[in-house]
């Protein structure tokens, strides 16, 4: 098909309008910091919790089923599940102010999801397919509430709405926490397992004998950092990853670890 040149102008116009009125959708961590996550559960799964899950999952493992929750975006039948990536939590919430956020809150998000996807796993009446997606989804979800942004705040789509510059290169702050600090680092994510899945004892004891709410607090905390330590339209680079690379690995690794142990317990 030949367009005019007014056609063309038209047909432009029309997908800038487009693009315009598309939700902005948050996906923690991006492909690589999700299967980072998974493949670092992995390594902490008991015998009997490995093979439930392959029972389930057959030869995909945490790591690649991990991404599932962002692939499936792409299908409207879930469009239902697009709140579940995430909790809105207000700037200077107090830890009591949170907990009780969390405790009251009925909309579907990141916190409340997480019980009714182990409900389904630990319920013998689940089919084979509820509980493939149920464990897709935690192992997704988990991941999303270590994301610091997807504790954030609603009036900027959790950081999605504040521009900088990332390398001389346009992006946005969600944007910078889900890729580009990971991508940054320039390692698969087997390597990146490999390299940070080093806690302490007392580290593997606190992270997993933490709540779930202890775990969305912690990266509301860093979050709230995150925002006091940026300004507007910021210009971020070598220091900006000298300063936080350490945190952002740290989440990654609770986030295994927590994985691990909510999985653990389902198949005790």
């Amino acid at each position: 098909m030949i367009f005019t040149s007014i056609q063309k102008k038209l047909l432009t116009g029309f997908v800038l309008v487009s693009l315009a009125y598309m939700p902005m959708k948050a996906s923690a961590w991006g492909m690589l910091g999700h299967r980072i996550v998974g493949e670092i559960a992995d390594g902490y799964l008991k015998n009997r919790t490995r093979k439930s899950i392959e029972a389930i999952l057959g030869g995909e493992s945490l790591g690649m089923s991990a991404n599932w929750g962002d692939f499936i975006k792409s299908d409207s039948t879930y469009n239902y599940m697009y709140n579940w990536h995430f909790v809105n939590l207000a700037a200077g919430l107090t830890k009591d102010g949170a907990f009780n956020y969390l405790e009251t809150e009925k909309a579907p998000n990141v916190y409340n999801k997480i019980p009714d996807l182990v409900a389904v796993l630990k319920n013998p009446n689940s089919t084979l397919d509820e509980k493939k997606l149920a464990i897709r989804m935690l192992a997704h979800l988990v991941g999303d509430l270590h994301q610091p942004m997807h504790t954030a705040r609603k009036e900027d789509l959790g950081g999605n709405r504040v521009s900088l510059l990332w390398f001389g290169e346009k992006s946005n702050l969600h944007k910078v926490w889900d890729e580009g600090l990971i991508d940054y680092q320039q390692l698969s994510y087997t390597e990146y397992a490999r390299a940070i899945n080093h806690p302490s004892a007392i580290q593997l004891a606190n992270w997993q004998n933490s709540s779930l709410k202890d775990a969305v607090y912690e990266s509301y905390t860093i979050c709230n950092k995150i925002y006091d330590n940026i300004k507007p339209d910021a210009k971020l680079s070598y220091r900006y990853n000298f300063e936080w690379i350490d945190t952002l690995n740290e989440q990654l690794l609770k986030g295994g670890v927590r994985l691990a142990k909510i999985l653990n317990d389902i198949y005790a």
